[in-house]
């Protein structure tokens, strides 16, 4: 005799939700709905729900550091403390930075806060190159809408840049949270200037004796990759928010950025970020921006 597609114990297994019931009487299974979605779809979407149900309280916790190296009596640098708009998707920024040493900050937006990795020499699209990429305390998310300079001799002291921004997808099964403690986070971007699939992977024996913890970035094969010209970007000296160059960032000209994390937010262009001491940095007041349109934002 040939079973039923509809039997009972299949309902129940289905987790007790009511159903339509077909015209034998018997309950028939709920339509399908997450229970058929792939894998890492349910974790990207886990991943952005974290911003609506507690994630307050995690970036406060992973702010910790962060807020240990600053004074914030002394600096206008974010604390933390502001929202920022929602988003559907998860948003990265790579931040050029002139400091001590040219460098690039990748920052992927999760559980509230930016995860961050300072990359020397700047991302490769060839996936032949691994580039060093150290990971450095868990940043704000506002942070992610800084254009400007640090003063020199305070912390992080150099012209800032931001160089790329978008949206950006972990890859794989596990959850992005259980990729990085496996040290292999593969994830996916999607912004203006590097696209495509890209994995992180921890250098377990680096040498430094726990003082940091090391990663390569290495871009994977795929439409996007660029084998023989990996540095092809790197050249572009123009801010995705604001089309200045660092030279007209250190010296304060230019349009102003756009906002991506802060929406409406502006800034005098004049602004100078400083670690340790009173930030010039002045939000300007709606009913004033008319005046400085097209003064930029430093």
């Amino acid at each position: 005799m040939r079973r039923s597609p509809w039997r009972s114990e299949e309902c129940g297994r289905a987790g007790g939700r009511s159903g339509a019931r077909d015209p034998r009487g018997v309950r028939r299974l709920p339509a399908p709905d997450v229970a058929e979605l792939r894998v890492d779809e349910l974790k990207y979407n886990r991943a952005v729900e974290g911003a609506g149900r507690g994630e307050e309280t995690v970036a406060t916790r992973s702010l910790a550091t962060y807020q240990a190296k600053r004074d914030f009596s002394k600096t206008s640098e974010p604390s933390g403390q502001r929202r920022v708009a929602r988003a559907a998707r998860l948003r990265f920024v790579i931040q050029k930075h002139a400091a001590r040493r040219l460098h690039y900050d990748l920052r992927l937006e999760l559980d509230g806060v930016f995860k961050s990795w300072a990359v020397t020499k700047g991302p490769s699209l060839d996936p032949k190159v691994k580039r060093l990429a150290v990971e450095v305390e868990d940043h704000p998310l506002d942070y992610g809408d800084f254009e400007g300079t640090i003063p020199k001799g305070q912390y992080g002291g150099g012209t800032v840049q931001l160089w790329d921004r978008g949206y950006w997808k972990p890859e794989g099964e596990r959850s992005p949270l259980a990729m990085l403690r496996n040290g292999n986070l593969r994830f996916k971007l999607e912004g203006k200037r590097l696209k495509g699939e890209w994995v992180l992977l921890l250098i377990r024996n680096d040498r430094t004796n726990g003082r940091r913890h090391n990663w390569l970035l290495i871009k994977h094969h795929d439409a996007f990759d660029r084998a023989g010209n990996g540095d092809g970007a790197l050249p572009e000296d123009r801010s995705v928010a604001s089309g200045r160059t660092m030279a007209d960032i250190a010296a304060g000209k230019g349009r102003k950025p756009k906002p991506f994390m802060l929406k409406g937010t502006r800034y005098s262009p004049d602004a100078v970020w400083n670690s340790n001491a009173r930030s010039k940095r002045q939000e300007i007041p709606r009913s004033k921006r008319s005046s400085t349109r097209g003064s930029g934002e430093g």
